[in-house]
């Protein structure tokens, strides 16, 4: 940090005073996020007012205590979005709403008519303090800035007794400036004091001796706050060794997204304050984490920013393995490989995947949940056959899986229906109309039904063709690539009365319809495997093992 006051480093034992500065509850931890503010500066992302809501309501089920629902002088978009949310998410027992606003006084007028319908709300206003930012973007001097930052704290403070004040570029400001900026900013009102990593540029022990310094120097009542910028990989770290310093508000975002490479990830400065109460004795955080996979899972579909594969907490990875030992481990005693259980971030946990690192347990396990009981020289000749498949693929699917174990045991897996021909019609003038030719076996069939839209049309016609019993009970479209020639990917469940049994499958084609009629066709086709592994499990009971 650009300072010209030397910082003593913080040791890395607890602080002497673990309370923030003269203000809030020093056990409780605030979270504050900024998913609909700092998260929707994110290259790509724009959201509408209803959209923005629907998180908003998603937020409050989770339980943060501030939601930072935009920047209301930027659009009347935000305005509309940040008046919306004040009104309906605002109410009485929920999350605090707050605005961002320069120190401008007609935005901090106009975020204060945004916010004025909540129930209780914050104005967070802030100027750039680092010299690069005052002489390129703000064309100020030093008594310049504190003079707005006076006028603008002065402004917020008289519509509501909760102000947020922010030097902008902090971990780039010289020492000095900064105190004297806070400082003046305390004496005009601010009740709480962000320190912004804008630009990523700290680091843990320099960021935390950065907390601890100004909670010295700055006297006042007041709670400081850490906003980070994951530029280096640190925001996280950098937000955990702020709350070590003393700081008792986070700002965090859903999934880490912000300008950049994102901010904090409020699923991670949670989840780690949770799983490590020795290196944060009594401090106690308000989020309901069973809904984190939930609001992980919203804020990626509405933004369209997918979450990475192995992304803590909430990644499509995060509670999977596929190494031997890994999965003998986390099969006989979850916590030997899992620090988190997945069921309080509302994940599902020790999800064992196959591959050619798997082994025998792992191997067992998953044949014994699709009903199958090996052992003996039956599970031995079909975990070799199974090593030999995987050496060949990246992942095994359970259609591998059952096809090697009805070869070791002699169940003949039924034939899938195939789609040999689709041909659909409609419009706004006439009723839809599908036509679908399937063959199994050498046979074919052939059925042409009409439904409420094309797709309809094409479910009911393989419906009629396969003469299946089973039921829709599950249908999501997503587009796999951007663009004209975009890829649809369905996803498809179906329920049999009969058996029981829910089956979901999946089609990917340029055409909607064809993806559609795709999908059911894999279900109806994974419903009949499991009609038949079900007959032959009868029929060979006395087989499976010695």
């Amino acid at each position: 940090m650009q300072d010209s006051t030397q910082i003593e480093e913080m040791p890395w034992g607890q602080p002497e005073n673990q309370a923030a500065s003269g203000g809030g509850d020093s056990n409780r931890l605030i979270i504050f996020d900024t998913t609909l503010r700092d998260g929707e500066q994110s290259p790509g992302i724009s959201l509408d007012p209803v959209e923005k809501l629907e998180i908003a309501e998603q937020l409050a089920r989770l339980k943060v205590d501030y939601i930072e629902a935009g920047f209301p002088v930027s659009s009347e978009g935000d305005f509309e979005a940040v008046n919306t949310i004040a009104r309906t998410v605002g109410v009485e027992g929920g999350p605090v709403i707050a605005a961002l606003s320069r120190t401008h006084l007609s935005d901090v007028d106009r975020c204060w008519e945004a916010l004025a319908p909540a129930h209780r709300s914050r104005i967070h206003v802030f100027i750039s303090t680092s010299p690069t930012h005052m002489e390129h973007m703000l064309k100020m001097n030093q008594e310049q800035v504190i003079a707005e930052t006076v006028a603008g704290v002065t402004r917020a403070r008289s519509y509501t007794n909760d102000v947020e004040f922010s030097p902008q570029d902090a971990t780039r400001t010289p020492l000095d400036f900064m105190l004297e900026v806070l400082r003046a900013a305390v004496d005009s009102g601010a009740t709480t004091l962000n320190i912004p990593d804008t630009v990523g540029y700290g680091i843990p022990w320099d960021f935390g001796a950065l907390i601890q310094y100004i909670r010295n120097q700055v006297p006042g009542s007041y709670i400081l706050s850490t906003h980070c910028h994951n530029d280096l990989g640190l925001a996280t770290a950098n937000s955990l060794a702020g709350v070590r310093a003393g700081a008792r508000q986070v700002e965090v975002c859903i999934n880490g997204i912000g300008e950049r490479a994102g901010n904090a990830a409020l699923e991670e400065v949670v989840m780690a304050i949770r799983i490590r109460p020795d290196q944060f004795p009594g401090l106690q955080v308000g989020v309901n984490t069973e809904e984190l996979a939930k609001t992980s899972r919203l804020v990626s579909r509405l933004t369209g920013y997918p979450v990475q594969y192995n992304k803590a907490v909430v990644g499509k990875n995060a509670f999977a393995h596929e190494s031997g030992i890994h999965q003998h481990g986390v099969l006989s005693e979850r916590t030997t490989y899992e620090i988190i259980d997945a069921k309080s971030v509302g994940q599902i946990g020790k999800q064992i995947v196959l591959g050619k690192h798997s082994g025998r347990h792992a191997f067992r396990d998953s044949v014994a949940k699709m009903g199958l009981e090996l052992q003996g020289e039956t599970l031995n000749a079909a975990f070799v056959r199974f090593k030999e498949l995987a050496d060949r693929k990246v992942e095994i699917t359970e259609a591998d899986l059952e096809a090697i174990v009805a070869e070791e045991i002699g169940v003949e897996l039924v034939e899938g229906w195939t789609l040999e021909a689709l041909e659909v019609s409609g419009g706004t003038v006439a009723s839809p109309k599908a036509r679908v030719v399937l063959s199994r076996s050498g046979e074919k069939k052939e059925s042409v039904c009409e439904g409420n839209g094309m797709i309809d049309a094409a479910f009911q016609a393989i419906r009629s063709a396969s003469s299946t019993d089973a039921v829709l009970v599950g249908f999501n479209v997503s587009a796999v690539t951007g663009g004209m020639d975009a890829l649809g990917d369905v996803l498809v469940q179906l329920e049999s009365e009969e058996v029981g049994l829910k089956v979901s499958g999946r089609g990917v084609s340029t055409d909607v319809v064809e993806a559609s009629a795709r999908a059911y066709l894999n279900a109806l086709n994974r419903l009949d495997r499991f009609k038949s592994r079900s007959l032959g499990m009868i029929q060979n009971k006395g087989e499976i093992g010695p």
